[in-house]
């Protein structure tokens, strides 16, 4: 990362803040000697075919040329092939170097992939929610990670004070766990596409949020990150609610309910919360598929949530700033979060005891 209050010098002499990018005085390059090393990074991370080393690399690489320049065009046009990939689910580290494939073959493969996750799509999201179980002990070293970080651990541990103070230390440890698994979604996520942000920071009382250093170069690699929240939240949810039918325990399937309501509020395609980030990569067709889900969703469930993101749907289906090429990815995932977490959310709870 730049250190925005450093002072470089320049080749010619000239003495400048590292928020300039360009010499105002000869023209050149002030970073160019980290941009040449962090250039031999990408490419040394491309021959072992390590697609997210080489996106992480060329980003920093942004970071330090002039928005207007020929090579930021250049590079910013990588990153966003090497996004692609990565989102179609690449092998990040394949042993075959992306630059000695067989001609032809990379073309072949992505429109493979393309046909498969458009007849698949329902199935792998069904999949995925399925053996969400085995997902989340996957990731089990990423959500200790997290936990290593002292802001994270500290700002958590306000937040429980918030919640136990309310609530009772069993529910406010359950909902500060269900959000800091929502979180580490997102930082899942951006750690995939090589996107470097902070571990999550609690606002007791408020939720949490992860800072980004870097952001997204598309709509759909934002709408990937956006959604990842709610979709590891969705997970936690419903490994609560099995936890639940073994314990019988009603605290726990009231945390359950009470995880996947705040998952499904931040569905909301509204501001910057994760389903406006979610919407920013569906066409506008698609925007209406979206909001006749959330419609027929809530007829059988009543869940008032709903209306509030029928709203927003509404609101942005009216957009201008809907993509012409939509995203079936996008679209069933938004779609499958609606309808599952509004069913978990809506799950009669028995009645737990005050603390």
């Amino acid at each position: 990362m730049v250190d925005a209050n450093a002072i470089y010098e320049c080749a010619c002499g000239t003495q400048l803040p590292a928020r300039l990018l360009s010499c105002p005085s000869c023209g050149r390059l002030p970073h160019a000697e980290r941009l040449k090393e962090l250039v031999a990074e990408a490419d040394r991370a491309r021959e072992r075919g390590d697609l997210r080393g080489e996106a992480a690399a060329l980003r920093n690489a942004l970071e330090r040329l002039p928005g207007d320049s020929r090579q930021h065009e250049v590079i910013r046009a990588r990153v966003a092939e090497l996004s692609e990939m990565i989102d179609a689910g690449l092998a990040p580290n394949s042993k075959e170097p992306a630059d000695r494939a067989a001609p032809g073959a990379e073309k072949s493969r992505h429109k493979l992939l393309k046909v498969g996750s458009a007849v698949g799509l329902v199935a792998l999201l069904a999949w995925k929610f399925k053996f969400i179980l085995v997902f989340l002990a996957t990731k089990a070293k990423l959500l200790l990670l997290g936990l290593s970080k002292s802001t994270t651990l500290f700002t958590m541990l306000l937040s429980l004070g918030v919640y136990w103070a309310a609530w009772g230390w069993k529910f406010g440890l359950g909902v500060v766990l269900s959000i800091y698994v929502h979180e580490m979604g997102h930082v899942a996520e951006l750690r995939k596409f090589g996107i470097r942000a902070t571990a999550p920071m609690f606002l007791p009382g408020l939720g949490a949020m992860v800072r980004l250093h870097q952001y997204p170069q598309t709509a759909r690699e934002d709408a990937r990150v956006g959604l990842a929240g709610p979709i590891w939240g969705l997970g936690a949810s419903i490994a609560t609610l099995l936890l639940y039918y073994v314990t019988q325990l009603p605290i726990i399937a009231a945390i359950a309910t009470v995880g996947a309501w705040i998952n499904l509020f931040n569905l909301l395609p509204v501001w910057q919360l994760d389903g406006a980030r979610g919407f920013r990569s569906l066409s506008r067709p698609q925007r209406w598929i979206a909001l006749a889900v959330i419609a027929a969703t809530w007829i059988p469930t009543q869940e008032g949530m709903l209306v509030l993101l029928g709203i927003g749907a509404a609101f942005q289906c009216f957009a201008k700033n809907a993509p012409s090429e939509g995203d079936l990815r996008g679209l069933v995932s938004y779609a499958g979060l609606v309808v599952a977490l509004a069913l978990l959310a809506g799950i009669p709870v028995p009645e737990v005891a005050s603390p």
